[in-house]
């Protein structure tokens, strides 16, 4: 099986763990399949140690984490895909902080990285994050960022 196979065959039976996504980012369509079958991170090959292990520490710690770089990608790509998330029609309005955590959230940014941009603790910026998820409709932040894409929101 490949990789994303396994990943596919893993969230079918409910027993994905958080998983990170190592690639060269070859594929568009594979990083969105990977990201539909619930992997939580993106990375592309070339990082560095202390970026794999901030990232395997935040996947773990139940955040998500995409490369700025895939993120890019994935921005500039998104007029092309049709979102097949399930989701809430009309979310609550955003705050105009969670606007803009949701903001860095589409940047790739880390709940560190947000927290230290805007002088918050880290914590707080993980209640932001929670509240976006709620008012979405979504469960995670990959999701986040692609409906607040369909949406217009960033």
């Amino acid at each position: 099986m490949s990789g994303l196979e396994v990943l596919q065959a893993l969230s079918a039976r409910n027993e994905l763990p958080p998983t990170i996504i190592l690639t060269t980012f070859d594929d568009d369509q594979l990083v969105l399949q990977g990201l539909k079958a619930g992997a939580r991170g993106f990375l592309l090959k070339d990082v560095t140690l202390e970026q794999l292990v901030e990232a395997v520490r935040t996947v773990a710690a139940g955040g998500s984490l995409v490369a700025p770089m895939v993120t890019q990608r994935l921005l500039a790509g998104v007029g092309r895909m049709q979102n097949q998330f399930t989701s809430l029609e009309q979310p609550d309005p955003l705050t105009e902080r969670e606007t803009e955590i949701l903001r860095l959230l589409s940047g790739g940014y880390s709940n560190k990285e947000i927290a230290n941009s805007l002088k918050v603790a880290e914590g707080t910026v993980k209640n932001h994050v929670s509240n976006i998820l709620s008012k979405l409709g979504v469960r995670d932040r990959t999701r986040a960022v692609l409906k607040a894409l369909e949406l217009g929101i960033v």
